[in-house]
């Protein structure tokens, strides 16, 4: 199986998910658009992995790349048909290369927070074995306002109805973040417009609660990854 991940910054890897990727030795090859990187032909790939970043999926001027990234993800849920998946703006992508629709998310949602899954998320494959309810780290000033046609709301928050969705067979997407590490809190705290929406929601000491919060809940955040990585890879190997 050859893995395709799709990255907008540098501290926005799989994180998590990078520990599994070993464990199978699964061969991913990572694409930094933020930094020239070209997206290379779809066809050598098996499943693709759109991350997070601190653009949003309407800055096209100063990040023309997101047109081209935008048309590859279309080309490949719509066209090849392959599984996909899209983690907070990853999961803006989808929805806007498919015809949904993105806007600001007021106030903004960060913090360790509940997410619940829908029923059709209870009964979806990609949560399978997973709690209907669970803490999540958010950390968005976006959200997905209309999913495209055909889409399957899968879970939602009391301030965000689309916190995940699925796209046809095999594309799904999630507004939270389901790859934290130990590290990534403060990792992300370290980018200036990461740390700026902090502390303009939370207050300028919020870096160090929200740390706390995610070491609380990381054992928690580690399973939930775990279960989500292999209903991925169990939903990619049916797909082949």
């Amino acid at each position: 199986m050859r893995l395709l991940v799709l990255q907008h910054i540098e501290c926005e890897h799989p994180a998590q998910l990078r520990h599994f990727l070993a464990r199978d030795g699964i061969d991913w090859t990572a694409v930094e658009l933020d930094e020239g990187e070209p997206i290379p032909s779809l066809e050598g790939f098996d499943a693709m992995w759109v991350m997070g970043g601190p653009m949003d999926v309407w800055d096209v001027e100063e990040h023309p790349w997101l047109l081209e990234e935008k048309e590859a993800i279309r080309s490949w849920v719509v066209d090849l048909g392959r599984p996909f998946l899209g983690l907070c703006l990853g999961h803006q992508l989808l929805a806007d290369a498919l015809g949904g629709r993105c806007g600001y998310q007021q106030p903004p949602e960060i913090g360790v927070l509940e997410v619940a899954l829908t029923p059709d998320g209870i009964d979806d494959p990609i949560f399978s074995g997973m709690p209907p309810v669970q803490r999540a780290l958010q950390w968005h000033s976006v959200q997905v306002l209309e999913p495209p046609g055909g889409a399957t709301v899968l879970a939602a928050s009391d301030v965000c109805p689309i916190q995940a969705m699925r796209v046809g067979r095999h594309a799904w997407s999630m507004q939270y973040h389901v790859e934290v590490e130990p590290d990534t809190v403060s990792n992300w705290g370290d980018v200036p417009a990461y740390r700026a929406a902090l502390e303009l929601t939370l207050g300028p000491a919020a870096l160090v609660g929200l740390v706390a919060a995610a070491d609380q809940h990381m054992d928690d955040f580690v399973a939930n990854a775990q279960c989500l990585y292999d209903n991925f890879m169990e939903a990619t190997r049916q797909a082949s």
